[in-house]
């Protein structure tokens, strides 16, 4: 298994949930998303859909930067949040947007 490198995100919280995190690290991040059977580019419009869906704005604005690094396109990310709007709701895809945004912005 690979070292899984550690994020922001999850060292803020670390010591508050160590083992919430070392099942993140090993199970989530060490497993599930290095299974074969979906690339990283799929799992990552997956999940951002899904957060865009539930409205998770806190763990959209990471999977949008993780979605760029794993090779989708902004207008990739701006089609599924268009698309999304349509069956979880014009604000959640409104939030989702702004975050989109900020995060294209810093990678132009």
């Amino acid at each position: 298994m690979a070292k899984i490198p550690s994020s922001a995100a999850r060292d803020a919280v670390r010591d508050t949930v160590p083992k919430m995190i070392e099942v993140t690290e090993q199970v989530l991040f060490g497993d599930i998303w290095e299974r074969p059977e979906l690339s990283k580019r799929d799992r990552s419009l997956i999940v951002c859909a899904v957060l865009t869906a539930t409205y998770r704005p806190e763990q959209l604005k990471g999977h949008l930067q993780r979605a760029l690094d794993n090779g989708l396109t902004k207008t990739e990310i701006s089609e599924m949040i268009t698309h999304v709007a349509f069956y979880a709701g014009w604000p959640a895809a409104m939030s989702a947007a702004n975050l989109a945004r900020d995060v294209f912005a810093a990678n132009p």
